[in-house]
């Protein structure tokens, strides 16, 4: 008789603006079991969409990535979300404004945090960005899954003008970065 081999997998949580960038980009990564878009780092129990972005709530729209870390490490998630967002500007991604769109990593461990942190230090050394990197490294909180209509966004709706003028492009941009780490 076979039995099923248990892949350990690990979670990853990221905020880089709207929530439909970073999962449209981010399933496409080998070893990316599942992106789930959410909420999470406010003080509103069972936020919803509407109230999130009303920026009352505290939450930022993030997303809760499981990985399999014999495929894909910690690192290079990171590396790809630095891709595919801009770290140097506070409550905001282009056109979308408040603190909801901060740019934030929650670590799930105290390695977590030291790789994201050394992760900027180095960034920040290597004068990446010609601005400071804001990107806020905390524990993470309770995650909270956002609606089942924000799940697969960009794949459900590819002909919406948000997802063709801004999600599509982030996604496309990983796929240049990364096309040898791709599905």
């Amino acid at each position: 008789m076979e039995t099923a081999i248990e892949v350990a997998t690990e979670l990853a949580t990221f905020g880089g603006g709207c929530f439909w960038c970073l999962e449209a980009a981010l399933r496409q990564l080998k070893g990316v079991e599942s992106v789930v878009s959410g909420y999470a780092g406010g003080h509103v129990e069972a936020p919803d969409y509407h109230s999130v972005c009303s920026g009352a709530t505290g939450h930022a729209e993030v997303v809760q990535v499981t990985f399999d870390p014999a495929v894909i490490d910690y690192r290079t998630l990171l590396t790809a979300f630095f891709a595919i967002h801009d770290p140097t500007t506070k409550d905001r991604q282009g056109n979308d404004v408040g603190t909801q769109y901060r740019s934030v990593i929650f670590a799930h461990s105290p390695e977590q945090a030291r790789i994201a942190q050394d992760m900027i230090a180095e960034l920040t050394a290597e004068r990446v960005w010609p601005d400071p990197i804001v990107t806020e490294v905390l524990p993470t909180p309770r995650f909270w899954p956002a609606e089942d209509y924000h799940q697969g966004y960009l794949a459900n709706n590819p002909n919406q003008p948000y997802c063709m003028a801004i999600v599509a492009p982030k996604a496309a941009k990983l796929r240049q970065v990364f096309r040898d780490r791709l599905k």
